[in-house]
């Protein structure tokens, strides 16, 4: 079995007084973001970016698996995939 590198990045922040951890793995062509308050997965959402010639690219998010009726959920993860996306280009600036 082949392996292959895989960059790992874990984070520990405390949100509104909830210990909150996030784990990035970044792969050649996706990320897989955990980010989670009760210390495993819960409802599973897909980030993918909608084709466009834009500036500033949108992404359509939607549920796999879990709660589909917490607008809340699908409207954070639009801003943290928005996020990661901001700090790869920059860093890839550099």
């Amino acid at each position: 079995m082949e392996s292959f590198p895989v960059s790992v990045k874990k984070l520990c922040f405390d949100i509104k007084g909830n210990k909150t951890n996030v784990v990035i793995c970044s792969y050649d062509d996706c990320f897989l973001v955990i980010a989670t308050q009760i210390g495993g997965m819960g409802t599973i959402l897909h980030a993918r970016k909608e084709e466009g010639v834009s500036i500033h690219p949108t992404f359509n998010v939607s549920v796999l698996f879990g709660k589909r009726d917490e607008p809340m959920l699908v409207a954070s993860a639009r801003q943290l995939i928005e996020h990661i996306r901001r700090q790869c280009e920059e860093s890839c600036l550099l």
